[in-house]
């Protein structure tokens, strides 16, 4: 009897902690545009405009104090003017992982800080023979600000300060010491 009096209560118990953690879960969703440019580099550039959209979970560890993660599909790159990789658009694809720490007022304004990896999906290089210009791995800090709704609805503006250094190639006149930068503008669903 004993028994199942505290296996009943340990499955009561559960239910309590399992609803509890999912009342305490935000998903949502989130696109917008990004203004992407690489720094440190010794080759001309300029600053290219791509885009980002996935999907948001955050936990809300307090009313006001959220983690978010997120899983964004995100364009990067540069435009090239000149030198040994001539006038393009080098652009590159990676599937974006934010780790966010965000203070949110009751109003609905929120900052928010944290890191960001990126896996490399694709690249588009023209002009050089090799299949790897950018690493598979690409590390940012991100910070960033905004608004939401109480029905959900948001806005927001972050900037992403690349880390680890884009390239890994051997090529030229060209360092390897530059790395991804980019301003997101979003707009975001929480439901």
């Amino acid at each position: 009897m004993l028994i199942c009096l505290v296996l009943l209560s340990s499955k009561g118990f559960s239910q309590s902690f399992v609803q509890n953690v999912f009342s305490r879960l935000e998903f949502g969703i989130e696109a917008g545009a990004n203004a992407t440019n690489f720094t440190n580099a010794n080759f001309p550039t300029d600053p290219l405009i791509g885009f980002h959209a996935g999907a948001t979970v955050a936990f809300k560890i307090t009313n006001n104090f959220l983690f978010q993660e997120e899983f964004l599909f995100s364009t990067q790159g540069a435009k090239i003017k000149g030198g040994d990789l001539g006038d393009q658009n080098l652009k590159l694809y990676y599937m974006a992982v934010p780790l966010l720490f965000k203070y949110r007022t009751n109003s609905g304004f929120y900052v928010e800080a944290g890191a960001q990896a990126g896996i490399k999906i694709k690249e588009d290089v023209a002009g050089l023979n090799t299949d790897n210009f950018a690493k598979r791995v690409d590390l940012g800090a991100a910070g960033g600000i905004g608004y939401q709704s109480k029905m959900g609805l948001g806005i927001g503006v972050r900037y992403i300060y690349g880390i680890s250094k884009v390239a890994d190639v051997n090529v030229a006149n060209i360092t390897n010491d530059f790395k991804n930068n980019a301003v997101q503008a979003s707009v975001f669903y929480v439901f």
